[in-house]
C-alpha cells in the first residue's frame, strides 16, 4: 500500500496537467452559458454574450474541420444561427448602453446650459458694475477721493471688481467649453446609435435568411444522408474536373473562329456527368484565375432560382450564353450551395449556372468572338463535355460545361 501511494504521488508530480486540463468532451457546452440582465450588470452581460459567442465560433471552426456530412452541416448552420442571435443580443445591449449615455449627456448638457446662463447673467452684472466704476478714468476717480482712506478703499474696490469680472469671464469660458465638449460627445453617440440600429436591422435580416436556408436545406435533402453524400460527391468531382480543364488537362480539339452570338453548343437535358440536372455551367477565366461573370455579362432581366444568391447585378457588355432573359440556378462565389450545403468543400462556386427562362431552348451561344475548342474530361464515372472560346481581343477564355456539341 505504501509503494502504491508513492507510485501515485510520483505520477502526479510528473504529470500535474492531468488534474488541471479537462477533456474537450467534458468542456462546458456553449448552450449552458447563461447570460441574464436580471443577474448581471450591463458590462457583465455584454462580456457573457461575447464569451458565449466565442464558444460557438470555436465549435463551428472545429466542425468545419471535420468530414462533410449532412448532420455536421446542419450542426454548423445551427451554430451560425446561435452566433447571429448572440450578435443581435450584443448589438441590442450596446444600443441600450448608448441610449443611457445619450440620456445622461442630455441631462448634463441641460445642467451646463443652466449654469452657463447664470454665469452669463453674473458676468453681465459684473461688467455693468465695472463700467459704472470706470466711466471716469480710474486715476481721476482716485484723485477725487476726499481722503487717503477713501482713496485706498476705492482702489481696492476697483481691483476686486476687476478680479471678479475676470473670474466670471474665466468660469463662463470654461463652462462654455464643457458645454461644447459634451454636446459634441452627444452628437457622436447619436451617430454611433444610428449606425448600431442599422447594424441591428442588417443582423436581423441575416438571421431571417439563415433560418430560411436551414429550412430549405432540411426540405431539399429530406434529412437523407445518403442523398446528401451523393450530391456532394458530384459537386466535388465537378470542382476537380473544372480545375483540371482550366489547367489544360482536358482533351480538346480546335474547331475554328466563331462570332459573338453564334451557336456553339446545346445544354444537355436532364442529369449528366457531374450534373444533377439541366443547366449550363458558365466560367470566365483570365491568366488561370476564375472571374465573376456578373462583371462581364450585359445587364438584363434575370430570374433567380435561389433568392439568397440574388444579391448582385450585371455590369458588363458581353452577350449572354443563353437566351435572354435567363434563369440563374446558381450564382458565383459563396452561394447557398457553397455556403450552406458545403457542396464544394467550403470553396466558392467558380462559375455561374443558368438555363433559358423560356425553358426547352437549350441553345448555347458565344459571349465574345474568338477561337472555339471542343473538349471533354472524365468526371464522376462519365464524360463531362465542354466548349471553350479563346477571346480575340481581351485575353479571356470563356468555358461552357454540361453541353452537347
Amino acid at each position: 500500500m505504501k509503494y502504491l501511494k508513492l507510485l501515485l504521488l510520483t505520477l502526479l508530480a510528473a504529470s500535474p496537467l492531468l488534474l488541471l486540463t479537462p477533456n474537450l468532451a467534458q468542456a462546458e457546452d456553449c448552450a449552458k452559458i447563461e447570460c441574464s440582465r436580471d443577474h448581471q450588470d450591463e458590462n457583465q452581460y455584454l462580456d457573457c454574450i461575447k464569451n458565449k459567442k466565442s464558444c460557438w465560433e470555436h465549435k463551428i471552426d472545429e466542425a468545419q474541420q471535420e468530414a462533410i456530412t449532412l448532420n455536421n452541416t446542419i450542426n454548423i448552420l445551427n451554430g451560425q444561427i446561435s452566433v447571429q442571435q448572440l450578435q443581435i443580443e450584443q448589438t441590442k445591449a450596446e444600443i441600450n448602453t448608448l441610449e443611457k449615455d445619450i440620456e445622461e449627456l442630455t441631462n448634463r448638457i441641460a445642467g451646463l446650459s443652466l449654469s452657463l446662463d447664470r454665469l452669463s447673467n453674473i458676468l453681465i452684472e459684473r461688467i455693468q458694475a465695472h463700467y459704472k466704476q470706470t466711466r471716469l478714468m480710474p486715476s481721476l476717480k482716485l484723485l477725487a477721493s476726499d481722503s487717503m482712506t477713501e482713496l485706498v478703499t476705492n482702489y481696492k474696490y476697483l481691483k476686486i471688481a476687476q478680479h471678479q469680472t475676470a473670474n466670471a469671464m474665466q468660469q463662463a469660458e470654461h463652462q462654455r467649453y464643457s458645454y461644447d465638449e459634451q454636446k459634441t460627445l452627444k452628437e457622436q453617440k447619436q451617430q454611433e446609435l444610428e449606425e448600431k440600429k442599422n447594424l441591428l436591422q442588417s443582423q436581423q435580416n441575416q438571421l431571417t435568411q439563415q433560418r430560411a436556408e436551414q429550412e430549405y436545406l432540411l426540405a431539399e435533402t429530406k434529412n437523407n444522408e445518403a442523398r446528401y453524400q451523393q450530391e456532394l460527391a458530384k459537386t466535388l468531382a465537378e470542382v476537380k474536373a473544372i480545375q483540371s480543364i482550366i489547367a489544360g488537362q482536358g482533351e480538346e480539339a480546335k474547331v475554328g473562329e466563331v462570332e459573338k452570338g453564334e451557336t456553339i453548343a446545346s445544354i444537355i437535358a436532364g442529369a449528366s456527368a457531374c450534373s444533377t440536372g439541366t443547366h449550363l455551367h458558365f466560367e470566365v477565366v483570365k491568366d488561370g484565375a476564375h472571374r465573376d461573370p456578373a462583371g462581364y455579362l450585359k445587364p438584363v432581366s434575370i430570374n433567380w432560382q435561389n433568392q439568397p444568391d440574388a444579391s448582385f447585378g450585371f455590369s458588363g457588355d458581353w452577350d449572354w450564353p443563353v437566351n435572354d432573359p435567363a434563369l440563374i440556378t446558381q450564382g458565383y462565389g459563396m452561394t447557398y450551395y457553397a455556403r450552406v450545403k458545403r457542396y464544394y468543400g467550403g470553396q466558392p462556386h467558380s462559375g455561374m449556372d443558368m438555363v433559358s427562362k423560356s425553358g426547352g431552348n437549350y441553345t448555347v451561344k458565344a459571349v465574345k468572338s474568338g477561337t472555339l475548342y471542343r473538349g471533354s474530361i472524365p468526371c464522376g464515372g462519365g464524360l463531362l463535355r465542354y466548349v471553350r472560346v479563346k477571346h480575340q481581343d481581351d485575353g479571356f477564355d470563356s468555358y461552357y460545361l454540361h453541353i452537347n456539341y
